[in-house]
């Protein structure tokens, strides 16, 4: 398969772990699994915990067939012990119209753990939220209507509620197109949202031409909420980059900062990518290659700021930056 040479590089403060080799493939994987990746991940019971999307079954069309999330652990975030066993398949929520479940993300508040993830029904796709303590029992919370996913929940309460970004897709009213944006909204119990806004819109992110999404959650600064986010660009031009016959896209991740009492305000935004495809594993390996998908972010004690990325849909990657670097990007 030819190499398509990356249109924007990385910013010069991202830093791959280990020349960007993932972190987690599917040779990991003691259970039937093809592609492993679009992880969260967070700190929780003394080590860091990721959970990922397991695709598996490849299908006629390029894809695969089927999808659960699976869950490692880690005691330095780079090396995993994954469990036996998937963490969520669609039998977890009891409900006979969801076929895959997906996209996890991870937040940690007040003890517990909050996970956001996305279903495919036989009537749209789904976002819902769920918490566990143990990350053996699952409490499903929430699901919204047809189409939502992309959701992430902010670490703490803001303004005495629950806030999270998420990505509806309106198909529908932009013509059949794909031009999605970020939205915020807010609950008082996790369970139901609402006092919907606009955070951003596409036209906004000078690298994107076909949609925008949330990526990982928030972290908290003293300058305001760093927060990533995947962008993606469209090439007719592009051709076949993967498994599938035609994949025009092109994913990078974008970072922004949000106002720490007001999130649907934006505070700054990078112009250029954090992250773009550049490595084998970015632009040449995989069911679609030259996608960066960011879904965990983990602030250290020291300012290291971890990002877990998924590559080409296909494996879980990390990269690296201090804290004060990323705000430069973002607070001018």
């Amino acid at each position: 398969m030819p190499k398509m040479q990356p249109e924007i590089v990385s910013s010069p403060v991202i830093h791959r772990y280990n020349g960007g080799a993932p972190v987690l493939s599917k040779k990991d994987i003691p259970y039937e699994a093809e592609c492993i990746y679009n992880a969260g991940v967070a700190k929780f019971g003394g080590k860091y915990v990721m959970v990922f999307r397991d695709d598996f079954e490849r299908a006629p069309w390029g894809g695969c067939r089927h999808i659960v999330i699976g869950v490692a652990t880690s005691d330095d975030g780079k090396h995993w012990d994954v469990r036996k066993t998937p963490f969520m398949t669609p039998e977890t929520l009891n409900d006979p119209d969801v076929l895959r479940v997906y996209d996890p993300r991870l937040t940690v508040m007040d003890g517990r753990c909050y996970i956001c993830f996305a279903v495919d029904t036989k009537h749209g796709l789904r976002g819902g939220i769920a918490v566990t303590d143990d990350f053996e029992k699952v409490e499903i919370l929430s699901l919204t209507v047809p189409d939502n996913r992309n959701m992430v929940l902010f670490p703490e309460k803001i303004g005495g509620r629950y806030v999270r970004l998420e990505r509806p897709m309106p198909i529908y009213s932009r013509n059949g197109k794909d031009r999605f944006d970020i939205w915020l909204s807010e609950s008082p119990d996790l369970r139901f949202w609402g006092n919907s806004r606009l955070v951003m819109g596409v036209e906004q992110v000078p690298f994107a031409n076909d949609k925008i999404g949330p990526g990982a959650p928030p972290v908290k600064t003293e300058k305001g909420w760093l927060t990533l986010f995947h962008a993606v660009h469209r090439d007719p031009e592009r051709g076949k980059h993967g498994w599938e016959e035609k994949w025009t896209k092109c994913y990078h991740a974008g970072i922004m900062l949000l106002d720490l009492a007001d999130p649907s305000k934006i505070i700054g935004m990078s112009e250029v990518p954090l992250i773009a495809p550049e490595t084998v594993w970015e632009t040449e390996e995989g069911m679609r290659t030259n996608v960066i998908f960011p879904g965990g972010m983990i602030l250290e004690e020291s300012g290291e700021v971890k990002i877990y990325y998924g590559a080409s849909d296909t494996v879980e990657c990390l990269a690296t930056a201090d804290v004060n670097d990323l705000l430069s990007l973002v607070v001018k």
